[in-house]
Formats: C-alpha cells, sequence, structure tokens
C-alpha cells in the first residue's frame, strides 16, 4: 500500500506580502477587456475576501512598476486567482496586460488587501452597482454568493456603455437564471447611437430606473464600484433620498493606495536583498538529458519550475502530487518528493519523480 496517498494535501495558504505565480490563462471578455488567471508553482490556496485586491509587480521599458487590480474570481476557486482589466486608451500597465501577458509568464504580486468585500458587512439584503470594469470586485462577491449558496437577496445593477461591452454577460447570465434571490439588471447607455438591438434599460441610471428594478433599496447594503463620476452620480441619488450612507461601500479605480505603494516596495526591497544574498554556490543545477538543456534554481524550487524556466512544457494538471500527469524519469541526483498518492512505490523504485512537487536536494538530471 502507498502510505503517500493517506498523507493532507501539501498546500500554502495566501497572506498579504510578495508571491511570485504564473499566468496560467488569458480570456477575451469582450473587444477591450481581457480576464487574467493565475496560479503558483507549487499550489497555494488563494483565501481573500472578495472585493479584495493585489498589486502587480512590472518592469516596463526597463521601469519597475506597481498597479493595482480586483480580483474578480472568487475565494471558492481557491488554487488561482483572476483580475480582469480593460484597455485603456494612453493605459501604460492596461495596455501592456494586454498586449505582454501570455500563458507562462511570471511576475510577482503583492497582497490581497482592502476594505471593500462582502464578508466584512453581512447583510441579508444587497443593492450592487457597478458601472464599466468596475463591475470586477462585484463579480467576485457574485461568485462568492453563488458558490457558497449563500442565503443573500440580491439586485445587481450594471451599467455599460452599450451590449458588447457588458462583461461576464453570459456568466451573468447563468448565475441570475438558478437562483431566484438573484436579479440581475443591465443599463446600456449608448444603444441607440451604436445601432444595436437592446431590449433593456437605456441611458445613464437615474433614480426612476432605481426604484423600478430595486423598490426597497433603502433596505439594502450597497456595493458600489465604478469611474468616479458613475460613483458620484450613485452616492449623490442616495443622499438625496435619505439613504444612510453606513450601509454604502465603494471601491474606486484610482491610483495605488500609498500605504499598500510602500509596503509593495518594501516587500520587493526585500525579496531583492534575499535574491542577492544567494550566493551562486548555493545555487542548484537541474539538467534535461533528452533536450540537452540546463538551468540553475535556488533552493527550495521545483523541478517542474526548473523546466519553465528553460520554456520546457512538463505537462501537469493538479499541481499537488495527486493526478501523475507530471511524471518524469530522474537519471542521477536526489530531490525530495512530497506528493499526495500520484505515483506507486514501483515507479519511485524504478527512478520516477513527479515534477511538481519534487524539490532537488542537490544537482539533478532528468529524462526530459
Amino acid at each position: 500500500m502507498n502510505t503517500n496517498a493517506l498523507n493532507p494535501i501539501t498546500t500554502q495558504s495566501w497572506s498579504n506580502g510578495r508571491h511570485v505565480v504564473r499566468c496560467v490563462k488569458v480570456i477575451q471578455e469582450t473587444w477591450d477587456v481581457k480576464t487574467f488567471c493565475f496560479m503558483a508553482e507549487q499550489p497555494v490556496m488563494f483565501f481573500f475576501k472578495p472585493g479584495q485586491f493585489v498589486t502587480l509587480e512590472l518592469e516596463i521599458k526597463g521601469e519597475q512598476v506597481f498597479r493595482s487590480y480586483t480580483i474578480s474570481s472568487s475565494p471558492s476557486v481557491p488554487y488561482s486567482f483572476s483580475i480582469t482589466v480593460k484597455r485603456a486608451p494612453g493605459g501604460l500597465v492596461s495596455n501592456w496586460l494586454h498586449d505582454n501577458m501570455i500563458e507562462g509568464y511570471e511576475l510577482a504580486v503583492h497582497g490581497p488587501v482592502g476594505q471593500f468585500n462582502c464578508i466584512d458587512f453581512p447583510a441579508e439584503k444587497v443593492l450592487m452597482l457597478s458601472g464599466g470594469v468596475g463591475i470586477t470586485p462585484l463579480m467576485s462577491m457574485m461568485r462568492w454568493y453563488f458558490d457558497t449558496n449563500s442565503a443573500v437577496d440580491v439586485e445587481f445593477i450594471h451599467s455599460a456603455r452599450s451590449p458588447k461591452d457588458i462583461i461576464y454577460h453570459r456568466e451573468l447570465e447563468h448565475i441570475f437564471s438558478r437562483i431566484p434571490e438573484f436579479k440581475m439588471h443591465i443599463v446600456c447607455e449608448q444603444s441607440d447611437k451604436l445601432g444595436e438591438a437592446w431590449a433593456g434599460f437605456r441611458g445613464y441610471l437615474t433614480k426612476q430606473m432605481l426604484e423600478l428594478m430595486a423598490p426597497d433599496f433603502m433596505e439594502r447594503e450597497v456595493y458600489c464600484c465604478g469611474p468616479t463620476p458613475y460613483m458620484n452620480a450613485v452616492k449623490h441619488l442616495l443622499e438625496q433620498n435619505g439613504f444612510d450612507m453606513k450601509h454604502y461601500h465603494e471601491e474606486s479605480f484610482g491610483a495605488t493606495p500609498v500605504d499598500v505603494q510602500e509596503d509593495v516596495e518594501e516587500f520587493a526591497e526585500l525579496a531583492q536583498e534575499e535574491a542577492d544574498a544567494i550566493q551562486a554556490s548555493d545555487l542548484l543545477r537541474v539538467d534535461f538529458a533528452s533536450t540537452g538543456k540546463s538551468v540553475q534554481i535556488i533552493p527550495g524550487e521545483t523541478v517542474h519550475a526548473a523546466a519553465s524556466k528553460l520554456g520546457l512544457h512538463i505537462p501537469k494538471a493538479c499541481g499537488m502530487g495527486i493526478c501523475g500527469t507530471c511524471k518524469v524519469m530522474k537519471i542521477s541526483g536526489e530531490v525530495e518528493m512530497s506528493h499526495n498518492g500520484g505515483i506507486t512505490d514501483e515507479d519511485v523504485a524504478e527512478g520516477y519523480i513527479l515534477s511538481c512537487c519534487s524539490v532537488p536536494q542537490g544537482d539533478v538530471v532528468v529524462e526530459y
């Protein structure tokens, strides 16, 4: 019997700090909006409060750049997280991400942080108001409510420029078709000008529209995100109606907050100091015999990470030693393999290892 199969899954939990992740998927949401999905090389449970954000650490045109983006995925899908980015005219980071962020790209992220979330303000009745790409934190919340079968009455009102600009449209329709307590309303601002068919609300959100869509909006916990003019209009509408603003929560898409920027820079400096402290003699060498490629890695990195640095794609599915997809033959050297039943004792005796969870203890040669 393989006793390793009884071991608990070896994972780490996400905590605020600096983490290296890899882009694993890019989704074209609309003509100018993309979702970028990220995972860690070794399994990490990405727990966060729906609505929180991360800060990306990037190098663009030789300059180090930090930019914050709300997480659009839900912590109910814990082994990855996603951000959704709209290409902005003249936007340095958004355009760079759209043009350069591809599957396999590694980068550092900082977080998760943020006060805007649906966990700290529990309520039985919720009103979500979003404009444009401001839908992202609210989508994280909706996915969380949906996946966890939350007993929450939700009125979800989204404003888009036109039908072709509605982000997550199909997924929203799926979610709201299955839960009677979830109700969705979409307002298209410019559908007449563009000549597109649209049977729903048109123009800009007004008090009359709000009363038609959510007659009891005064009784709800309100979450709002979108461009500054949109949020200002929503706040003005609510205040004019005497809404208790203690129950109003908003997220703005502006510059990275100063305190977050300072934390990010400190984490980046510490990471650089740690990297500088690693002596060349401490680096380990991993050779891939079949392709004739080799790479140096720092202690603690996996064989799979070494392959990725060389552009070698060893297939893997679970990333935690369960499925056995990433099995390769080890020709020489020693590794520490923390698997979860994805390889038999017989395979191990023959020299096979699971590359996703095998950490070289010295120089290693594998057949790949």
